[in-house]
């Protein structure tokens, strides 16, 4: 005849799973901060690329309302929808290609602890969009 062990302690259980779980949390939660900063990483730059681009297009076809320099970084803060963007993150020039504008915008990370591995200001998103008339 066997003889059976004697079950654990519903105790020693419930101590195991806490191990588990303070193991496991931390790494689950930068797993899933990092999924969202990247998504909010691509979501700023297509934002920005879009007022980008839509301010070359105004500043080649629009001489009403993009007539000037300042004008045209203006009209690209109103279509960066959702972003604090400055007007000086812009620069408009004329190129070859047509009216050029380029923006520059820093994004900062909300993973906590990030700024150690990546300091403020090192992750700079560049955009630079040309149109000609």
């Amino acid at each position: 005849m066997r003889h059976r062990a004697a079950p654990r302690p519903t105790s020693a259980r419930r101590g195991s799973v806490a191990l588990e779980y303070g193991l496991i949390a931390p790494l689950l939660l930068v797993l899933v901060l990092g999924i969202i900063d990247t998504g909010r990483l691509m979501w700023t730059y297509t934002t920005l690329y879009r007022a980008t681009s839509a301010a070359a297009r105004c500043g080649a076809i629009n001489s009403t309302t993009c007539s000037t320099a300042a004008q045209i970084a203006t009209y690209a803060v109103n279509e960066a929808w959702g972003l604090t963007v400055a007007t000086s993150a812009f620069t408009v020039s004329a190129q070859n290609c047509g009216l050029q504008v380029q923006a520059s915008y820093a994004f900062t990370s909300i993973i906590p602890g990030f700024d150690l591995v990546a300091p403020v200001g090192l992750i700079t998103l560049k955009t630079k969009a040309c149109y000609s008339s």
